[in-house]
């Protein structure tokens, strides 16, 4: 359900107006709000970008709402339909966590939302699958959040304000002297210590509706709904493009993968030696820099959640001369909203 209970009424020049995190919307607005909401139960349908949503806003199985196309608050715009004959409320999150988490959080508190998809395009961590492919991962960590340890210590020194539960070295920590630049010069052979020292990953705070209000619990791995997992399952079959044009073609077709992890950061990665690291530290898949946020707003409001990120390019893994992402987004925004779809398909409204 949504989380309506934190909206505040307040009046403004004699009329009625409502207050969500600060933004005033008109009493005539929220009474569109409060019809959708009678209808029934949605799902939410969160979209970081525009080449994204595109493929969504153009396929007939979408059906905007015959009376309450769209709503715009708060900078977002809110399309209220139908997909696959399914309730949706579709919301272009934008760039980043901050974007993806705000969004999902106004999502959350405007609309009755029974369950919560993400989809969108990934870099590609795992040697073993290719672009075009698209994961649905059963686990998702924010890996941008860390205590960045000071010079001279090292994995057995306590970490600053580690002593009050602030911080931990639980999930593991990036060593920048193992990406020194060595030279062949006789005077760099020996192994050089590096100022930049140590980063160590670290869970983020949360503060779940059923735990006690002020009082903290951690999450790193934040887990998809399982229900959600399994039907995710009878994905495996569905046919995808593999074709850009008629002269560019990925190796082998597509496939639709279930994975165990994937990860977030607000950092766009394009680098073949923080590639490697993060699959091999943290066996992920797809990396992006938004579905983290996403994953944590729903796992604090219990909203059953999961996420669908096909692989755009090789995070740094492939060409020298350029990323892959300019060229296969938008066959890899087409894969992955195609898998939505069919997921949708899938789906069972309660109410």
């Amino acid at each position: 359900m949504g989380l309506l209970g934190l909206l505040c009424g307040v009046v403004v020049l004699g009329r009625m107006m409502i207050c969500v995190y600060g933004s005033v919307i008109p009493e005539a607005t929220w009474k569109e709000i409060m019809k959708v909401n009678k209808e029934g139960t949605y799902i939410g349908i969160v979209v970081p970008n525009a080449f994204e949503l595109k493929p969504l806003l153009q396929s007939p199985s979408f059906v905007p709402h015959h009376k309450f196309p769209n709503l715009d608050f708060a900078g977002k715009r809110f399309r209220i339909g139908e997909l696959e004959k399914k309730r949706v409320v579709v919301v272009m999150s934008g760039l980043s966590m901050l974007n993806s988490g705000l969004s999902t959080q106004l999502l959350l508190t405007l609309f009755n939302v029974e369950g919560v998809l993400h989809y969108g395009i990934a870099g590609n961590l795992n040697p073993n699958l290719q672009i075009g492919d698209v994961t649905i991962p059963k686990y998702w960590a924010h890996t941008g959040l860390w205590n960045w340890q000071r010079f001279g210590d090292g994995p057995n020194d306590e970490l600053a304000l580690e002593v009050n539960g602030d911080y931990s070295r639980k999930y593991g920590y990036l060593k920048f002297s193992n990406y020194n630049n060595y030279t062949k010069d006789s005077n760099y052979s020996k192994p050089v210590r590096n100022l930049l020292n140590n980063v160590w990953y670290q869970a983020e705070e949360i503060f779940p509706v059923n735990g006690v209000p002020e009082v903290r619990q951690h999450a790193f791995w934040v887990p998809v709904h399982k229900k959600y997992y399994q039907i995710a399952k009878k994905l495996k079959n569905v046919k995808l493009s593999g074709c850009v044009n008629t002269t560019t073609c990925l190796p082998r077709n597509p496939s639709v993968v279930r994975v165990k992890k994937g990860i977030t950061a607000n950092v766009f990665v394009d680098n073949q030696a923080y590639r490697e690291f993060l699959n091999s530290k943290f066996g992920a898949t797809p990396v992006d820099m938004e579905t983290a946020a996403v994953a944590l707003v729903c796992f604090q409001q219990r909203i059953p959640f999961i996420a669908i990120r096909a692989l755009s390019d090789l995070a740094g893994g492939g060409s020298a001369l350029s990323n892959e992402a300019s060229l296969f987004t938008s066959l890899a925004s087409q894969n992955a909203f195609h898998v939505l779809l069919s997921f949708i398909s899938l789906l069972k409204i309660n109410s």
